[in-house]
């Protein structure tokens, strides 16, 4: 049977992406068998054009999605953007085409592999805007390693994720673990993540959930 999530990321999202002049490029961050992958630019930018570049701009999604899937409709616009002419847009680990055979699945965890991918890329210094999740990644990502975070903007996120905000939100939702609410086990969990992420109050068909569900238990088994 089609999942139609599926079917949305590879084929609309991706039709998407390409015609914006994004490719994706996967970085192995250890040994281990750690990978993050990336939507970049498709090709480097033309000479003429070189003295208005100030940094990459890395873009960081939530849950819920992934670094396609987050910015879609941001595409267009940043493509047409001179300002910043590379934009970096990561999958986090365990998050569209990024895994990694690690357990943890910590904000600190998500920083030293996306700070060690971002340098095997050579970049060396970026402004990063993160979105939901993506605000304490990118929080955290700036205090340890300022010499690479220039500026930060969030949207929809937190500086941390405190154990007051957890139990808040954990109770709210009934979830027993962060991860069993970002990465849910069951429709009820999908409807509770999808009441986090969106901020309007959408109503979705059965067959969507169930679609989602299955592509959310993929991630938790990669």
């Amino acid at each position: 049977m089609v999942n139609w999530v599926q079917v949305y990321r590879k084929h609309v999202l991706t039709l998407v992406a390409k015609s914006a002049g994004l490719r994706e490029h996967a970085v192995d961050v250890d040994d281990a068998g750690t990978v993050i992958n990336f939507w970049l630019p498709r090709h480097k930018a033309q000479e003429g054009t070189q003295k208005q570049i100030k940094l990459p701009v890395v873009l960081v999604h939530g849950f819920a999605g992934d670094g396609i899937m987050t910015w879609w409709l941001q595409v267009g616009a940043l493509s047409r953007s001179l300002y910043y002419l590379k934009k970096i847009r990561p999958d986090l680990i365990n998050f569209g085409g990024s895994t990694s055979p690690s357990p943890d699945r910590s904000v600190g965890f998500q920083v030293r592999c996306l700070a060690a991918a971002l340098q095997k890329l050579g970049v060396a210094a970026c402004d990063v805007v993160g979105f939901s999740y993506g605000g304490p990644v990118v929080f955290e990502m700036a205090a340890v390693h300022p010499g690479l975070v220039r500026s930060v903007v969030v949207s929809g996120g937190r500086i941390s994720f405190t154990d007051v905000a957890i139990d808040a939100m954990l109770g709210r939702f009934g979830a027993r673990t962060l991860t069993g609410l970002m990465l849910p086990e069951s429709i009820q969990g999908v409807r509770s993540l999808l009441s986090v992420a969106m901020y309007m109050k959408l109503s979705f068909p059965r067959r969507f959930l169930e679609d989602f569900l299955k592509v959310s238990m993929y991630v938790l088994l990669k």
